[in-house]
């Protein structure tokens, strides 16, 4: 059962990543559409803002694909000094570290995402689209990268003992 969970996350992660160079693909088709725009002199209102809010979703949703792939800053470095017991120990209080900080983010983010959708808070671009609409992804992909980081921790420790 714990590997049909496994593999279930693993797919998660890599769909993850796959929704996020979706996202870098609008990031692209906006940006050209910009430039577009301005030669053949009409206007679109909020590109800017609509890449921006494409670049956040992006960013956060490549967050758990990249740290399932080992892609993130490690600190291999400074654990291959380390004798087996104490570099066990230590990956296992980065991890929780980790836990801990990326369950603040995701509590935070999904937090902020209720606040917005409450109030019906707009943005502040030429657009003024609902803010809770760009903030769905970061909300998600925060709370993938606490699931992503929780997940290693626990088949670190489960595989360890």
């Amino acid at each position: 059962m714990l590997n049909k969970i496994n593999n279930y996350l693993e797919k998660i992660y890599k769909y993850s990543g796959y929704i996020a160079g979706i996202f870098l693909i609008f990031i692209a088709i906006f940006i050209l559409l910009g430039v577009c725009s301005r030669i053949f002199g009409f206007y679109v209102r909020g590109l800017s803002e609509y890449s921006g809010y494409c670049m956040a979703a992006s960013t956060f949703f490549a967050l758990a694909y990249t740290f399932a792939e080992g892609g993130h800053i490690r600190i291999t470095l400074f654990l291959e000094k380390l004798n087996k017991k104490l570099r066990k120990i230590f990956e296992m209080w980065c991890l929780l570290v980790a836990s801990i900080f990326s369950g603040y983010a995701a509590f935070y983010f999904t937090k902020m995402l209720t606040i917005s959708f409450v109030f019906k808070e707009r943005s502040e671009g030429a657009d003024e689209i609902l803010i809770w609409i760009p903030q769905t992804p970061l909300a998600i992909g925060s709370i993938l990268l606490f699931v992503c980081v929780f997940h290693h921790l626990l088949k670190y420790f489960y595989n360890n003992d």
